[in-house]
This record gives structure tokens, sequence and C-alpha cells, in this order.
């Protein structure tokens, strides 16, 4: 089994389980990243304030680990211009784990002063999508890295440094990548200082099969290191392919509400796969996420009313839960 310590395990309110008996399987761990992710990908600047009551929202929801921006220039993404204030008003959230973006050393330091409880430093496995993303080479890249974990550790902070691989599965400006190569990469990103790793399905390309090989290497070489999965479900396939890499032994999963969220840089890539979505799929297989399912619809029609004119993702909020899974209180 992965050691999951880095995705705090949710305490929701209302859990959802099968009518079965005690679930059998190990916890999973959801990380929500819709206030990043989600909002990077509209054009729209959300206030504030409504971020806030997202943020709050989230957590009654039993999240326990949410994506809440990222430090880059607001020039570029002022979308996410607030994160330092969304930083601190998560902090005051009791048990969250509180994580940013960051594309660069400078980003960084910002996650650094912001008290941030984990940074998230992206690293394509694409050369075509790190030069449009990063506006740098792959080993520039993980040059940065180094960098990073040489300025972490020099403040003294105890923020996780979680390499994410995005584009592990392929990329709309490259086509293929080889497995061969996320697999280097993942080895460059630890030797040059991640804590932890993450693969990405960033355009939508990857399918179980595949999901299952590259996770079951990954997981070879990176041992508990490897933090998770995010996918995306431009394709309809994101669920299967969360079961696929937790069929693998992954534990750990990222999803966004209402499965809002894509890559500027990676033409294509709309829609993460619904953190409602994930938590239907394991409690169907009695595996415990402790996410609160009407908490996460309820959040998921008011994300709809902020956005009012954008479009959302997702399968199980239409048709709502089967009548064999069962709203367990707490």
């Amino acid at each position: 089994m992965l050691n999951i310590r880095h995705f705090p395990l949710q305490r929701g309110t209302a859990r959802i389980r099968s009518m079965d008996t005690v679930p059998p399987h190990p916890p999973v761990a959801i990380r929500d990243t819709s206030l990043r992710d989600g909002l990077q990908s509209i054009a729209r600047t959300v206030p504030t304030e409504v971020k806030r009551a997202w943020l709050r929202g989230l957590h009654a929801a039993g999240l326990r680990a949410v994506e809440v921006g990222s430090f880059v220039p607001p020039r570029l993404l002022p979308q996410l211009a607030d994160t330092a204030e969304l930083v601190a008003d998560a902090l005051a959230l009791p048990g969250l784990e509180v994580v940013v973006l960051v594309p660069n050393l400078r980003g960084a330091e910002g996650a650094l002063a912001s008290g941030a409880h984990a940074m998230v430093f992206p690293l394509s496995a694409s050369r075509a999508h790190s030069l449009a993303n990063l506006r740098k080479p792959i080993g520039d890249a993980v040059a940065d890295l180094a960098a990073i974990r040489a300025a972490r550790d020099a403040a003294g902070s105890r923020c996780a440094i979680e390499a994410g691989i995005s584009t592990a599965f392929g990329c709309t400006l490259q086509g293929r990548v080889e497995p061969d190569e996320v697999i280097d990469l993942v080895l460059a990103a630890l030797d040059a200082g991640a804590d932890r790793v993450s693969l990405a399905d960033t355009v939508g390309y990857a399918d179980p099969a595949a999901v299952a090989s590259l996770f079951g290497r990954v997981r070879a070489v990176a041992g508990e290191r490897l933090a998770g999965a995010h996918f995306h479900d431009t394709r309809g396939l994101g669920a299967a392919n969360a079961y696929a890499a937790w069929s693998v032994g992954v534990r750990a999963f990222d999803g966004s509400v209402g499965g809002i969220g894509g890559c500027p840089h990676a033409p294509g890539a709309s829609g993460n796969v619904a953190t409602e979505d994930l938590a239907y799929l394991f409690a169907s297989m009695r595996v415990p996420t402790g996410l609160d399912f009407d908490a996460l619809i309820t959040l998921r029609g008011r994300i709809a009313a902020w956005l009012d004119g954008e479009s959302l993702h997702g399968a199980v909020w239409r048709a709502g839960l089967p009548k064999t899974i069962a709203r367990a209180a707490a």
C-alpha cells in the first residue's frame, strides 16, 4: 500500500457508503482543485468573497486537501491574483491541507511566505507543452525545481514540494509521450528534491490499460513518494482511469467539483473528473472517502450560479445516488 499521509483523510459530517457491511478497503483521499485548476480555465474573475464561500463549502463537504490557487503573475492569470488571501483563510479551517501551484522560484517564494502546507510544481513530460506552459525546456524546469528545494530548505519551511508530472499520457501539442520519458522525469524530479510526485492526464488522452501500466511502473521507482493521480474527463474516461490507478495501489486522487478545469496551454483539455463522481465511484465499491455527497451536490449548484453561463461537467449529479448507496451519519 502507498503511504498517503500527504493527503489528509476527509472527515465529512455525512459520508456515503454501500448498504453492505463495513467497508473492506482502506480509505482514499480526494483533493479538490476547483479553486485553482477550475478557475484558471475560466476568463471571468470570481470575487474573493465568493471564493471564500466556495472554500468553506469544500471544507464542509469533507474535503481535507484543497488546491486553493496559484502564485502566478496576476497579468497572466488575474483569476488567481488573490491566492495569498485564500491561503490565509484556508489555514484557519481545521484539518485542511492547503495546497498551491507554483510555476517557478518566484511563485515558490510566494507560497513559502503564505504559509501553505504544500506546493505543486508542474513538470511537463511533453517537450512542446513545457515550452508553452513554463516557457522553458524540461531540463531547465527540473533545475528550477532544485532551486525551489534549496529555497525551501534555506527558509526552514516544512512546506511539501510535489512535482506534478503533466501530460504524462500524451499531449495535444506533441502527441505521444513515451512512458520511459515519464519514468526518467519522475526520477529527475525526485533527484532534484521533490518530496513527492503525481501523474496528470492533462488532456484526457489516457485509457485504463495505459494508466495501470504507467502508474505501476512509477510506483516501482517512486514507492511511497508517488503522491496521487490527476485525471481529466475530456473523453469520458476520468472515473475509469481513476479506478485503474486505484487497482494498482494509488490511494490519493485530484478532483474538481462540477468537473471544471483545464490547461490554457493544452488545447482541448477541458473537464477534470468531478469530485462528486469520484466520491460516488469509491462509495460504490465500499471504499471510504469521508465526503458528504449531499453537500457536494449543494456546492455544485452554488458554483453553477456563481459561474452562470460556464459549462460544468460530471454525471452523478443528474441522477443522484442509487438505492444501493446509503447516506450514513458519521
